[in-house]
């Protein structure tokens, strides 16, 4: 099949640093041409991805008017340069404006929270030949409520990257892994560790000004350099999987409904238990008691850690493997390609 995919116009695919679905685009594409598919895409000037067809989008930013007028303009060009059997937009649903009243089949993937009047048009002029999917079944669910055909399709991990890691020391260390802001609840994954009398890894990013940093200030940086509380800054790939694959358990208490959190799935895919939040996507990822333990509060965090030696580091690892490993997720995708295709 011929497979045209589009992401936002703001971070290149693969992304230099930061940018999950752009990785996932990336991912998406290699597996894609790996089963003999030929994939064009539509995305940032700066995109390095071995596609077989790249147009790039003329405007930066999804958020501007002009831009998006312009973008949606790119989208329509590349459909009829590529010819397509099918078009996969990661990107603006208002790009795809011009194609939903025509029988080529059209995937609209969220990984965000949606839902609204929008979606509800786009179904009406859509028809049969759009498909909404969300990273959870939390976005689709939201997304149903507004019509259209909408499946949950997770996001996934390079299961043969992150390597699987049977066993850790006892005194091993308990990693916070994310951006670090209240929403992700790296000040509870503090007073879990120091509850538990473990020593705690926090890596991610930081935030340098506004409500991030009077938080940092207040409640992150008075504990950093103590009672075993350390802080590495970013990590990079490599970087990160060694840190999962070491940490008795990953624990990021969420504050926020995360709409998946790849994060969780690469710790599963290391072996590596997770304690978190019963919130957002994160029941989807973590059967509680089995991979990891969902918790409401810190003293239900702190007899998480007491209790991580009831959980099967080859479970964790089988559950990414079954669930969110990218040969999975792709069929998935295929499956609904070659569906709408038959069905146009």
């Amino acid at each position: 099949m011929r497979i045209l995919v589009s992401v936002d116009p703001e971070i290149p695919v693969p992304p230099r640093f930061y940018g999950g679905i752009e990785r996932i685009v990336d991912g998406l594409i290699t597996e894609l041409r790996l089963r003999q598919h030929q994939v064009g895409l539509v995305a940032h000037p700066d995109s390095t991805c071995k596609a077989d067809y790249l147009q790039h989008w003329p405007g930066a930013m999804s958020n501007r008017a002009t831009d998006s007028l312009r973008n949606t303009r790119a989208l329509w060009d590349a459909v009829r340069s590529f010819k397509p059997d099918v078009v996969h937009s990661f990107s603006r649903l208002g790009y795809l404006l011009p194609l939903l009243l025509g029988r080529l089949p059209k995937v609209m993937s969220y990984q965000r929270h949606t839902g609204g009047s929008r979606n509800r048009l786009a179904a009406l002029l859509g028809g049969n030949g759009l498909a909404f999917t969300g990273c959870s079944e939390l976005i689709a669910a939201q997304g149903r409520r507004w019509g259209g055909r909408w499946e949950a399709i997770p996001n996934f991990v390079d299961t043969d990257f992150f390597q699987f890691n049977p066993s850790v020391a006892p005194d091993a260390p308990l990693v916070f892994l994310s951006r670090v802001e209240r929403l992700k609840g790296a000040h509870t994954a503090i007073a879990i560790a120091r509850g538990a009398g473990r020593r705690l890894i926090i890596a991610g990013n930081r935030v340098n000004e506004g409500e991030g940093a009077d938080y940092w200030k207040a409640e992150i940086a008075p504990y950093v350099g103590r009672d075993g509380i350390d802080y590495v800054g970013p990590v990079d790939d490599a970087q990160k999987n060694r840190l999962l694959g070491m940490a008795a358990a990953m624990v990021v208490p969420i504050e926020w409904d995360e709409p998946f959190g790849i994060v969780f799935a690469e710790a599963l895919a290391c072996g590596t238990p997770v304690i978190s939040s019963p919130r957002g996507a994160l029941p989807e990822i973590v059967e509680h008691g089995k991979h990891g333990f969902l918790t409401m509060s810190v003293d239900e965090g702190v007899s998480a850690v007491a209790r991580l030696n009831e959980i099967d580091r080859n479970g964790c690892r089988d559950r990414a493997e079954r669930l969110f490993s990218r040969p999975v997720v792709v069929s998935r995708y295929e499956n609904l390609y070659r569906e709408m295709h038959r069905n146009r």
